[in-house]
C-alpha cells in the first residue's frame, strides 16, 4: 500500500492528534463543518490557541478550511480520514498475520 511508503505524512498525522485540544476539535467536527467561533466556545478556549492548533490540523491535513465573510469554517478532510482509516486497517491486518505465523496459541 502506498500509505506505508509515506511515512512523513503518516508521522504528521499522529504528531496533530498526540493533543488533547486537537483531538477535541477533530471530534466536534465529526458531526460536519463548525465555524472557529463555535469551536473557541465548545472547548473553551482563546481563538488564538484554537488557531495554532487548527494550522496544525490542517498544516497535516486533517482539516480543511474556507472563509465565509469575516468567519472561518473548519471541517474534516474526507480523504485523509479515508487514507488514515486505511492505514489503521493495514496495522491491523498485519498484526494478525504475525499471530498466526507464530504458531503460538
Amino acid at each position: 500500500m502506498a500509505l506505508v511508503k509515506d511515512p512523513e505524512r503518516i508521522a504528521r498525522w499522529f504528531h496533530a492528534l498526540a493533543d488533547e485540544t486537537r483531538l477535541g476539535i477533530v471530534e466536534r467536527l465529526r458531526a460536519g463543518e463548525r465555524c472557529v467561533c463555535d469551536l473557541t466556545d465548545d472547548l473553551e478556549a482563546s481563538q488564538s490557541r484554537l488557531s495554532f492548533h487548527l494550522k496544525t490540523l490542517k498544516d497535516a491535513g486533517i482539516v480543511t478550511d474556507r472563509r465565509q465573510g469575516r468567519w472561518v469554517y473548519y471541517a474534516l478532510n474526507p480523504d485523509t480520514m479515508e487514507a488514515m482509516e486505511a492505514f489503521v486497517k493495514t496495522l491491523r491486518s498485519r498484526s494478525k498475520l504475525r499471530v498466526l505465523a507464530s504458531g503460538c496459541d
